[in-house]
């Protein structure tokens, strides 16, 4: 029986039918398509759009080995493993179809995941790891952010071209196509093609979301490269170097979404200024406003934590958020061996492993570090988790290091394996969850979002979404940055300070001294970080300021 797109029947203000372009979504923990933070956010995106019955689908890639496993070596240092995937969930639409990759066929499969499933938007994954293709064919779609230029390259017009021929195929009347960061950007040039080589066409129906704050960040190539990947279709390269206002024979993803889209979005108050600072001013981009991330309550909040919450029953919080520490602590004894204290203040690090968000931070004054948390009367706990990219030996090496110098204390561990499930037991089983960028290096970050909701009380950076939410000593606690412009030994020096200053004279002792105000904190976090930082919100603000905006 040939395959029928049936989506849900929208909700009356949410009728715009808008196709969501990621690389990466983080939909459930059965389903291996995210690396980190863009895929935790593209995920609570397609579960809100799904509650809220958004006329919203979502396209993205079937990575065939995932991101990786973060697996063990002897000596417990994280090594990355490889696994092929399969999922019984995903329904096969019969729908093979070519696309141009280096002048050649490629022929891209299109699996469906149903809303119900998982509770998400309806979404399409592509593969090209099928018979038909050749095996460098069938590898394009075998790893998240492959480290390979060209794979990359060709990663980007799977997603980009398969997604767009793919709505095309399935005749889905689309208003608007929304890019979540760059790498879909050969769909821009797909639908330049498909509107008779007509700028103002696309810009009337693409959106773009922008998520990196710093140059370096913002993917660029050779010219001559994507012109030999056949990123630009059948449209001559000079043709796009002149629309695009490409400038020495590279182009700059971020720079050509901003041109070929009629509005743009950065991902935090702070993140839209920036936005607008870095690009705002070159020639013929879009306006660039800011919406700022959110997550998704249902999915990532603790029922009972929230009905002690709504009953003003501290007793019941108190008791659940000990036996949610003692559920963290049975996955720390069994990976590590290292028995921990639901009594003890425990603080949380645990997110993408890259080095502008310095896990090692807290570490950097060890001797102080070491007095803090060992002290008799008032211990501290400390765990790390997050995933370094599997090519970045810097991150690796510093997750290793981390790894080492904690190894002989027996009130600090790292765990490997940091994807959704044991995020949500880490930031329900924590009391402080620590956020330590390098200002103003995070565009949003959204993990203290969901720690928040489930009572750990945020430290951090004042960084990203973290001023929109944070009222020091009421609802959070700030680390304050210095000037920006210093050298980063410098910074690093002055905020580990800080940030050792915050946790000993402030947060320990208020969580043994003042029991009950510190509960406050905990409670004040909870009721504020939803609405506002819950991703209904910002679902319905993409529908109102970018899809339905003219």
């Amino acid at each position: 029986m040939a395959f029928e797109f049936k989506p849900y029947a929208p909700a009356a203000e949410f009728t715009t039918q808008a196709a969501y372009f990621s690389m990466e979504f983080a939909l459930d923990q059965a389903l291996k398509t995210y690396s980190g933070g863009l895929g935790f956010l593209a995920g609570s995106h397609m579960r809100s759009a799904y509650e809220l019955k958004q006329n919203l689908l979502g396209i993205g890639i079937l990575w065939s080995f995932g991101y990786y496993d973060q697996g063990r070596n002897e000596d417990q240092t994280m090594r990355a493993e490889f696994t092929q995937k399969t999922y019984s969930f995903l329904e096969d639409t019969g729908l093979v179809f070519p696309i141009t990759i280096h002048d050649a066929n490629v022929y891209v499969k299109a699996l469906y995941l149903a809303p119900d499933t998982f509770g998400t938007a309806p979404m399409f994954f592509l593969t090209t790891d099928i018979p038909e293709n050749d095996y460098i064919s069938r590898t394009i779609s075998h790893h998240l952010y492959d480290a390979d230029t060209a794979a990359r390259v060709a990663q980007s017009i799977l997603l980009g071209v398969g997604g767009g021929k793919l709505l095309d195929l399935l005749n889905v009347p689309v208003d608007v196509y929304h890019l979540n960061e760059g790498h879909g950007l050969p769909l821009a040039f797909y639908l330049y093609e498909k509107h008779g080589r007509k700028l103002e066409e696309v810009q009337k129906r693409l959106v773009f979301t922008t998520h990196t704050p710093e140059l370096a960040g913002n993917e660029e190539h050779p010219m001559k490269l994507l012109s030999d990947m056949s990123f630009f279709g059948k449209v001559p390269a000079e043709e796009i170097t002149q629309v695009a206002g490409v400038e020495n024979d590279r182009m700059n993803y971020t720079l050509t979404a901003l041109r070929f889209s009629r509005l743009s979005n950065g991902v935090s108050k702070v993140h839209g200024t920036v936005a607008n600072e870095m690009w705002g001013s070159n020639k013929g981009i879009c306006p660039i406003i800011a919406i700022t991330n959110a997550q998704n309550g249902t999915y990532w909040r603790d029922q009972q934590l929230h009905a002690a919450l709504e009953a003003n029953d501290d007793k019941a919080l108190l008791a659940r958020k000990r036996k949610l520490k003692k559920q963290l602590f049975d996955i720390v004894a069994d990976q590590t061996g290292t028995l921990l204290d639901p009594e003890v203040l425990t603080v949380v690090w645990a997110r993408r492993f890259a080095g502008y968000k310095r896990a090692d931070l807290i570490l950097r004054h060890f001797e102080r570090f070491l007095e803090i948390i060992n002290n008799s009367e008032r211990p501290v706990q400390v765990i790390w988790a997050g995933k370094p990219y599997p090519k970045d030996y810097g991150a690796i090496g510093l997750f290793n290091d981390i790894i080492r110098k904690v190894k002989p204390l027996n009130n600090c561990a790292v765990l490997t394996g940091y994807e959704l499930s044991l995020s949500g037991y880490l930031k329900r089983g924590s009391d402080i969850w620590l956020n330590t960028p390098r200002y103003p290096r995070e565009a949003s970050g959204t993990s203290g979002m969901t720690a928040a909701m489930n009572g750990s009380v945020n430290l951090s950076i004042a960084d990203g979404w973290v001023p929109e939410f944070a009222r020091h000593g009421e609802n959070s606690f700030i680390i304050p940055h210095t000037d920006p412009y210093q050298p980063d030994n410098v910074k690093d020096d002055i905020e580990a300070t800080s940030l050792l200053d915050v946790l000993e004279n402030e947060i320990v002792p208020l969580y043994y001294g003042e029991p009950a105000k510190y509960l406050e904190v905990v409670k004040t976090g909870m009721r504020e970080v939803e609405p506002e930082f819950e991703s209904h919100r910002m679902a319905t603000e993409y529908y109102k300021n970018l899809y339905n905006a003219k």
